[in-house]
């Protein structure tokens, strides 16, 4: 028996109401690309509306002229989507309380999750979206994924209840040990101030 191997998502398709109300979301709101469109190929009377979430990676969506809108919270039952996690900038992060706040969008805040920040609202079909923002940038060569991992690995050996700063800089730090070499015979952290501590003017 051999494991079915994935290399990534290659889209998420969601059940919309009418075709603009979806564009004016994931492109009006979210900044998607709306790239191309052409009907559900299962379900003739439905369009299926292509957008790019900025990683060339898909977002689809089934609309119906039929459909009305409904805004009710979707539901959270075993083996149901609980939301949808959109990578943002740092830059985009600090902005997006205020922006939803111009559409009267209600929405969490800001929240610390340890190695991410995270504000939650719902779309206007009632489906929980997520922004985050990584406190980190892995480095050259590593993915996201294998900072954590390596994060995970220190903050259980320690102890310590989730992920913060400090193992993210300890993963990112063994992560470049491990990646790049170096000339040195010996590159553990040195002290080169003891002698003489700087003057701070």
């Amino acid at each position: 028996m051999k494991k079915i191997q994935t290399q990534g998502v290659h889209h998420i398709t969601l059940i919309g109401a009418n075709r603009q109300t979806s564009i004016d979301f994931w492109e009006g709101v979210l900044g998607m690309p709306f790239i191309f469109e052409q009907p559900n190929l299962d379900v003739p009377a439905e369009s299926h509306l292509y957008f790019d979430p900025g990683d060339g990676r898909l977002i689809t969506v089934f609309t119906n002229e039929e459909r009305q809108i409904d805004a009710t919270r979707n539901p959270e039952g075993i083996g149901n989507l609980h939301h949808l996690a959109f990578t943002v900038s740092r830059a985009m992060y600090t902005q997006i309380a205020a922006r939803l706040d111009e559409r009267g969008v209600k929405h969490t805040g800001e929240i610390d999750r340890g190695f991410m920040d995270s504000i939650y609202f719902r779309d206007p079909l009632g489906q929980l979206i997520e922004c985050a923002a990584y406190k980190f940038e892995p480095p050259l060569g590593a993915t996201h994924a294998d900072v954590l991992r390596e994060a995970h690995l220190i903050r259980v050996e320690r102890g310590d209840h989730h992920i913060a700063d400090e193992h993210l800089a300890d993963a990112i730090a063994l992560l470049v040990e491990r990646r790049q070499p170096t000339l040195s015979a010996d590159r553990s952290a040195k002290d080169p101030y003891a002698e003489k501590p700087p003057v701070w003017d």
